[in-house]
């Protein structure tokens, strides 16, 4: 899940995994699977690091929350220049 910005500025948490399409036109417009569209005001490009960066966070095996450490309770630490600040509460 990334954290963007509708227009009015209150937060908005979108599951990355159901935008279908993302456009500039001339704001940002997510379109998802479901057909809803979403404006927001991050850029495309903004929108694509979020996305990019959550997707890495979960292939390196990060989790955020109090679930953080790995079995050997060692703390689970983000990939190199993932900045986790977008995926805590």
């Amino acid at each position: 899940m990334i954290q963007l910005t509708r227009l009015n500025n209150q937060p908005l948490v979108v599951n990355s995994d159901l935008i279908k399409f993302l456009e500039r036109a001339p704001d940002t417009v997510l379109t998802l699977v479901t057909g809803e569209k979403i404006i927001v005001r991050e850029s495309p490009d903004e929108v694509l690091k979020k996305i990019i960066a959550f997707r890495q966070a979960i292939l390196s095996g990060v989790v955020v929350g109090p679930a953080s450490r790995a079995p050997s309770g060692a703390p689970i630490l983000p990939a190199a220049g993932v900045d986790l600040t977008d995926f805590k509460d």
